[in-house]
């Protein structure tokens, strides 16, 4: 089993989780963070740190967030690797509870 970075990260990107990851699963896009999954060896310390209850085990993401199984798959390949904590994006907290934010999501 894997964790999956889900669409309460679009554009807030704060990057807590990647602290604590001891396997550097964790890859940094434009305006989203993706975890690994062939990396990923499912510790856990991730989830509790990630201040937008963005990052789900793979068996309980939501079933409307399901895609972010393959995105965080796909971007994960693509995306370089983030092992440092850096700021947010200035507007992050103005994005943290917005829903439908995937049509936001930068490739």
């Amino acid at each position: 089993m894997t964790y999956v970075v889900t669409e309460a990260c679009i554009k807030c990107k704060y990057t807590d989780c990647v602290e604590v990851c001891p396997v550097d699963c964790f890859h940094e896009g434009p305006n989203f963070l993706v975890i690994d999954p062939e990396e990923c060896i499912d510790c856990t310390l991730c989830v509790p740190e990630c201040p937008v209850n963005a990052i789900f085990a793979e068996d309980d993401v939501p079933p409307e967030q399901r895609q972010f199984l393959e995105i965080n798959a796909e971007l994960a390949k693509l995306w370089p690797t983030i092992t440092e904590q850096k700021d947010p994006p200035p507007d992050a907290d103005e994005w943290k509870d917005k829903p439908d934010k995937i049509q936001y999501l930068e490739r």
